[in-house]
C-alpha cells in the first residue's frame, strides 16, 4: 500500500489510488487502442472507470455500515483486483459484522437494478464480455455488477462471503475457530485460483496471491488478537533493552543495532520517558539520506502509543494493528518506560500459549525487571 496516493477525502476516509491502477488504465487503452484506435481506447478507459467507482461504492457499503456501530475506517485504496477499506476494527459482534459485510455486495445488487431499469431491455448474452464492443457500456456495468456480488459472496476470506461465513459460525464456534475455518477456505480458493491461472488467465495467479495472503493475516491478527485475552501489558514486554536519548545521532543507533539483538529502540528523555522510537528501516534509511550525524530526534518516529504496566495486551496491541505501528511502550506509574511490546514478541508469546495448552504464559521472570536489564 506504500505505493498508493491520496485522491481525495469523504467524511474522513481517504480514497486512495494504488499506483498499479494506473498502470493497468494504461495496459486497457493499448489493447484496446489496438483494436480500434483512439476511440476504442477512450471507451476501455471510460468503462473500467465507471466499474471502479461501482467498486469504490461497494467499499463505501461496508464503510457506512461499520460507521454504524462505530468503526472508522482511515482509508480505502484501489487495485486492479479491486478495493481495500482499511477499517479500524471489525466487530466481534456476529451480527454487527455479517451488516457490515453483506453491505457491499447489497450495493452492487442495488446499483445493476438501477443499470437494469435504465437500460429497460432483456441483458445480452454476451453482456459480461467486458471487452465486447457491440455491447453497450451500461449494459456492461449492469452485468459486472452482478458478478461483482455474487464473487465477493463467495464463502472465504478475504472476500464478503468469508466475513459473513466466519459470522455465522461465530454464533456457535467463537470468533477465533470461525476465524481459523473461514481463512483455511479461503486459502484453499487461493489454490485453486492459482492452478486456474496456470492454464489461463495470469491475473488469477495475482488474484490468488492477494487471497492467500489476505486470508492468512486476518487469521494471524485474530490470533494476535486471541493471544493478548487475559494477559497484562507487563506479562508480554521485552525488558532488556537498550534506549537512546535525544541527544543522540544515527551513528549511535547504527553502532547500537550492530552489537545487540535489536530492530527497534526507544528514544527517552531525561526522566526517561518516551519520546519515539527509531526502527531498523527508519534508521538505515536516514543513514543512506541524512548521513550518520543526523540527529535521532529527526528521523524517529513520535507516533508511538503508551500503555501502563497493568493494563491488559489487548490495549497495546489494538493500535499496533489499526496503524500499523512498529511497537508500543510500557510506563510505570511515573510515566518511565520500563518495556515495550512489538508483533515479533507476541508471536511468540503466541508460540508459548500453543506449546502450554493455550494458558497464558504468566511467567515469573516477566514479572520483574531481568538481571541486566536497561531502564530507560
Amino acid at each position: 500500500m506504500s505505493w498508493s496516493f491520496p485522491i481525495g477525502t469523504v467524511r474522513g476516509t481517504v480514497i486512495r489510488i494504488h499506483l498499479t491502477f494506473l498502470l493497468f488504465l494504461a495496459w486497457i487503452a493499448t489493447v484496446h487502442y489496438g483494436r480500434g484506435g483512439a476511440p476504442a481506447a477512450a471507451e476501455g478507459v471510460l468503462f473500467i472507470v465507471l466499474l471502479f467507482l461501482c467498486v469504490l461504492l461497494h467499499e463505501f457499503g461496508h464503510i457506512l455500515a461499520a460507521r454504524r456501530y462505530g468503526v472508522q475506517t482511515p482509508d480505502v485504496t484501489l487495485l486492479p483486483i479491486g478495493g481495500v477499506a482499511r477499517l479500524e476494527r471489525i466487530p466481534e459482534e456476529p451480527g454487527q459484522e455479517l451488516v457490515i459485510a453483506l453491505a457491499g455486495p447489497a450495493v452492487n445488487f442495488v446499483i445493476a437494478g438501477l443499470l437494469y431499469l435504465l437500460v429497460g431491455d432483456v441483458m445480452p448474452e454476451d453482456s459480461l464480455a467486458v471487452a465486447e464492443p457491440d455491447v453497450g457500456i451500461l449494459q456492461r456495468l449492469a452485468s459486472v455488477n452482478i458478478f461483482i456480488a455474487l464473487f465477493n459472496l463467495i464463502p472465504a476470506f478475504p472476500m464478503d462471503g468469508g466475513r459473513v461465513l466466519r459470522a455465522l459460525l461465530a454464533r456457535r464456534l467463537g470468533y477465533s475457530r470461525a476465524t481459523q475455518i473461514a481463512a483455511t477456505v479461503g486459502q484453499g480458493l487461493a489454490f485453486a485460483l492459482g492452478l486456474l491461472g496456470l492454464y489461463g488467465n495470469p491475473m488469477l495467479i495475482f488474484i490468488a496471491l492477494f487471497v492467500y495472503l489476505a486470508a492468512a493475516s486476518e487469521a494471524h491478527a485474530i490470533q494476535m488478537r486471541e493471544a493478548s485475552r487475559g494477559v497484562l501489558a507487563q506479562d508480554a514486554m521485552i525488558t532488556r533493552f537498550e534506549s537512546l536519548n535525544m541527544g543522540s545521532r544515527v551513528e549511535d543507533a547504527v553502532e547500537a543495532l550492530i552489537r545487540t539483538t535489536q530492530h527497534e529502540f526507544p528514544v527517552v528523555d531525561a526522566a526517561g520517558r518516551l519520546q519515539g522510537m527509531l526502527t531498523r528501516d527508519e534508521m538505515i534509511k536516514a543513514l543512506r539520506e541524512r548521513g550518520p550525524d543526523a540527529p535521532v530526534r529527526e528521523v524517529m518516529r513520535t507516533d508511538i502509543p503508551l500503555v501502563e504496566q497493568r493494563r491488559s495486551l489487548a490495549e497495546a496491541l489494538r493500535p499496533m494493528q489499526e496503524k500499523k505501528l512498529p511497537a508500543a511502550g510500557v510506563v510505570d506509574r511515573e510515566g518511565q518506560l520500563i518495556g515495550y511490546i512489538t508483533p515479533e514478541n507476541v508471536g511468540e508469546l503466541m508460540m508459548v500459549q500453543a506449546a502450554r495448552g493455550g494458558q497464558s504464559p504468566r511467567l515469573p521472570w516477566q514479572r520483574r525487571m531481568a538481571p541486566g536489564a536497561i531502564r530507560a
